[in-house]
């Protein structure tokens, strides 16, 4: 019961709205090598929409927003901003995650603009997508479970 008062519901989806949700993990090859996974909460558009991530036990660890007007992370009681999504996920992670690309991705449809990804979607109908980027450098790879 003490862990479940913890845990953040899950917030309730909008008519017409595209809700995805599952785990992701990201391994970046840069010096020193980084690697994240969490469980996460998917809505929106490549345009608008957020991207919750929470721990095994259903905390939020960060939520992620973006618009055409700029892109911010929300860890608690802390806020970064700034001006695109790419610019955000580039300077957190030491490169550009194609958290825009996920939406197509999640349908099974590749996108074009992804800057160097390159997704498998033999999996997709399974719930398992893989995407890598080799170039520009540092390589990185994003896997991504959901319900499909």
């Amino acid at each position: 019961m003490l862990v479940s008062a913890c845990a953040t519901p899950p917030r309730t989806a909008l008519p017409d709205e595209t809700t995805w949700n599952g785990r992701l993990s990201v391994r970046i090859d840069s010096d020193p090598p980084q690697s994240f996974s969490a469980g996460f909460d998917l809505r929106g558009s490549a345009h608008t929409g957020e991207l919750q991530l929470t721990s095994p036990l259903g905390n939020t660890l960060a939520t992620v927003l973006w618009s055409p007007q700029g892109a911010e992370l929300r860890q608690g009681q802390q806020v970064t901003a700034r001006n695109s999504l790419d610019q955000l996920t580039t300077e957190l992670s030491g490169t550009s995650l194609p958290v825009a690309a996920m939406f197509g991705w999640l349908q099974g449809q590749p996108s074009k603009d992804t800057q160097g990804w390159q997704a498998d979607l033999a999996r997709q109908p399974e719930g398992r997508v893989t995407a890598r980027r080799t170039a520009p450098l540092p390589a990185a790879e994003l896997r991504i479970v959901f319900q499909p």
